[in-house]
This record gives C-alpha cells, sequence and structure tokens, in this order.
C-alpha cells in the first residue's frame, strides 16, 4: 500500500503473511510468547488483510482484517452480527467495511505505529467508497464494573442513532446504558478506560451499542462501534488524508 517513515503499510499477499498475522494476533490476544499459536477463524478467508511492518527489520508489529460489504444487505456475513440485531443497518444504502482483529506487537510502542494504520484504513476507505466503518471494540477483561465511568460516558454522549440501534442478540450482555446511565462520569478514568482505537472512532463521530457483549474465548468486554465516513467533520477528514498521501 505505501511506506511512511520507519513502517511499511501492505495487503497480505499469501498463506504465509496471513498466518504471520494469525499469530501477532495470539499474541496480543491471548499472551502467547512462544509464537506457536494463532488466533484464527472463518472471517480470515473473506477479509482483506493488513500488515503494518518495521522496514529495516520486516518484523510485523500491528494488524488488521477488513470485510468490505457491498451494502447494508449484507451485513449478516460480518462478524459483528454474530454477536449484534443489526437489521436496522440492513438499510444503509452503499458499500460499508467491518474492521476487526486490529492489535499492535506488545513490545512496540512507537506512535507512529497506530497512526501508520490509520493511514492504511484512511486510503482502503477512500479507495472502496467506503459510506461506513464498523466493528467490535473490545475492552480488556470481562468486568465491566472496572470500566463504568467509560461506559457511563458512552451513554451520556455516543449511543448510536435511533435509526442504525444495535439490538441484543448475545445470550449474555452487560445493558450499560441502562445500569450507569445516571452515573456522572469521572473524565479522566473515562478517558483511561476507553481502548484507543474506540477513542479515535468517536474524536471522528463514531457511535456505539447500548450494551457490551461479554466474549468469555476472547476474555473481552466489546460494544458495536459505527462510524459514518461523511460525518466525520471536515477538517478531520482533511488531517487524515494528508496522513495517508
Amino acid at each position: 500500500m505505501f511506506r511512511k517513515g520507519r513502517y511499511r503499510a501492505r495487503e497480505a499477499e499469501t498463506p504465509a503473511d496471513i498466518g504471520a498475522a494469525q499469530r501477532l494476533r495470539h499474541l496480543a490476544f491471548h499472551g502467547d510468547v512462544t509464537g506457536a499459536g494463532v488466533d484464527a477463524d472463518a472471517f480470515d478467508a473473506i477479509c482483506t488483510h493488513v500488515l503494518i511492518e518495521e522496514v529495516a527489520s520486516g518484523r510485523l508489529v500491528c494488524c488488521f482484517r477488513v470485510l468490505p460489504l457491498s451494502d447494508g444487505a449484507e451485513i449478516g456475513r460480518s462478524y459483528s452480527a454474530q454477536f449484534y440485531g443489526l437489521a436496522s443497518l440492513g438499510a444503509f444504502a452503499g458499500p460499508m467495511a467491518e474492521m476487526g482483529r486490529f492489535c499492535i506487537h506488545p513490545q512496540a510502542r512507537d506512535p507512529d505505529i497506530p497512526r501508520v494504520a490509520r493511514a492504511a484504513m484512511t486510503r482502503f476507505v477512500d479507495e472502496n467508497r467506503i459510506g461506513m466503518l464498523f466493528g467490535c471494540s473490545s475492552f480488556k477483561g470481562t468486568d465491566a464494573a472496572l470500566y463504568a465511568d467509560a461506559f457511563a460516558m458512552l451513554s451520556a454522549r455516543h449511543l448510536a442513532p435511533r435509526r442504525w440501534w444495535p439490538r441484543i442478540k448475545a445470550p449474555s450482555v452487560v445493558r450499560f446504558a441502562q445500569r450507569w446511565r445516571r452515573r456522572p462520569p469521572d473524565a479522566r478514568r473515562a478517558m483511561l478506560g476507553t481502548p484507543p482505537l474506540l477513542r479515535s472512532y468517536l474524536a471522528m463521530g463514531g457511535w456505539v451499542s447500548d450494551h457490551a457483549v461479554i466474549d468469555r474465548q476472547m476474555n473481552t468486554l466489546h460494544v458495536f462501534t459505527g462510524l459514518e465516513i461523511a460525518a466525520i467533520p471536515a477538517t478531520r477528514q482533511r488531517l487524515l488524508r494528508a496522513a495517508a498521501s
């Protein structure tokens, strides 16, 4: 795709590329330092995988996958549709893309890495004329009380528009908008408790479901997250495209 400073972003081209991404995901999500395990599922075969590599060493430092959909009528094909009732999004006209399995190598702390990842996603959005990005934003662990301020903040400011409202489908959920809707959130704790990727979506005008799914297999709580590209403020769009150029 492109090179930026010390890093390059590219789409996976071979089974070995996808295997490297699956091993990084297993390390990031499950703490497997042996490098022998893989995080894999059936969706890998139908997604585009984006790799962020260190140019000098070739080391994979970040990855994510993208599932393009022609319009909302295909929403049932998405990973998220396993956990959320997304019938309302079936009315979305125009291309969509689900972004998932985003992770950064635990030992790679360069802030340029997420910047390059955002730039790669921006290019994908523009090249494919994507009208909405969506996916599952994950909170580590399954104890919702640890994120009470973050969930209170989401409830107060960032719930989905009614026309796109995600419904409950998973058997185990935390109805945080109901549970903490009257809790005045502590701004600092809310910010620290919100995953960085979700913070980025919210800063661009993104929104979330009113409940979190308890995913014990991945040891996470996750909320459905949507971002309409046309709703991103013009200034932010210019900055994103400048970084992707």
